[in-house]
């Protein structure tokens, strides 16, 4: 059986990288990870790859050489994000930034390694800075290495995500031939209709986590609440513990919670009478989520009502890092590690599987 070796770089908790550590035609032979919680909770998740937790500027084909003999040459792909606060549109977008200039980390690790192809994952916002030329400035590096380089903006939703997020998907390969990104398998409703009867409806939140016990704020619960209710949750259940891990709901005070119970399915403070309503906020903040509907893009903030659009569409309480690993298509016995904090950090910066998955299978084809 042919084995393709990867390199995961800024692997997280190994979201990019989930496709190509289940197929046995993929071999993971090392990741770098900076954050100590994510590179210890991959490692527990992938215990048999090389993690090397350090800055990238420390490592490279040396590190490599050393550990596991690996040569220019050995490895066939590498993958990896940068982190993208720097490009996103909800940040501060400050090409300043020094983890704006980390994809010239990973142009360097390109060039010492030479794999055959690579792929390169980013928030969308990339696509807007500095009027368009960071990307061409990312692309045109690219390119000088050899690579015939090609992106697209995919959105997870269409490969059966339970969430709209939409990221920026660069591929370069050096086979002589064309690289085709993954056909979508879902759509929503409204194009369905009009387009295309083959795709499946989008996977809504409803479908993500109505097994999971009905808790309120600062309850836990560690027994799911029912059998499965359809497919996506049986997979998510395939190995599941037999307890169930990190759904708890954080304490949130009374004011809070009286705020958070006036809400109806995906309303907003202003549904709220005007006492309750926060003196400061910005748009999709203290706002709750739709049960019917997959869920918008999941950050970090997936427990803090104050930062983002996290609300339970039925509780009055924000996320459980449980539920945002599920809307990040983790399955119940994927391992986070750390703080409550540090656990949404590793479920919020994380690439869905299932694009993981998709995307997978459109490079082994590649590659085969």
């Amino acid at each position: 059986m042919k084995k393709f070796k990867v390199l995961d770089l800024f692997s997280g908790v190994g979201g990019l990288s989930y496709g190509f550590a289940h197929d046995d035609n993929f071999e993971i032979v090392a990741g770098n990870e900076l954050l100590p919680d994510m590179a210890k909770a991959y490692s527990l998740n992938h215990p048999n790859v090389k993690m090397y937790n350090c800055d990238i500027k420390d490592f490279g084909i040396e590190n490599l050489n050393n550990d596991l003999k690996i040569k220019k040459g050995d490895i066939d792909l590498i993958v990896g994000g940068p982190p993208c606060q720097a490009f996103s549109t909800v940040g501060k977008r400050l090409i300043n930034d020094p983890r704006g200039k980390l994809f010239q980390e990973y142009y360097r690790i390109l060039e010492e390694l030479n794999p055959k192809m690579f792929l390169f994952e980013n928030v969308k916002g990339l696509l807007s800075m500095q009027k368009g030329g960071l990307i061409k400035t990312i692309l045109s590096l690219f390119k000088s290495l050899g690579y015939k380089v090609k992106y697209e903006v995919l959105n997870s939703a269409n490969y059966g995500v339970p969430q709209i997020r939409k990221r920026v998907i660069i591929i370069g390969t050096k086979l002589n031939k064309e690289f085709k990104y993954p056909e979508p398998t879902h759509s929503s409703v409204d194009y369905n209709n009009i387009f295309n009867q083959n795709l499946a409806p989008y996977l809504t939140l409803s479908e993500a986590i109505s097994d999971l016990p009905f808790i309120q704020s600062n309850q836990e619960s560690f027994e799911y609440s029912s059998e499965p209710n359809n497919d996506f949750q049986k997979l998510m259940r395939f190995q599941a513990p037999k307890k169930l891990m990190d759904h708890n709901a954080p304490r949130n005070n009374d004011k809070l919670v009286k705020l958070m119970e006036c809400l109806p399915d995906g309303g907003t403070p202003q549904d709220a009478p005007k006492e309750l309503r926060p003196k400061s906020g910005f748009k999709n903040t203290y706002c709750r989520l739709w049960w019917k509907r997959p869920a918008p893009t999941i950050t970090r903030n997936l427990s803090t009502p104050s930062s983002s659009r996290c609300i339970h569409p039925k509780a009055p309480r924000p996320l459980t890092t449980r539920e945002g690993a599920r809307i990040q298509c983790f399955p119940d016995d994927y391992i986070f590690y750390g703080s409550r904090s540090s656990k949404n950090l590793q479920v919020g910066n994380a690439v869905p599987t299932f694009l993981s998955i998709a995307l997978k299978n459109s490079i082994k084809h590649h590659l085969m």
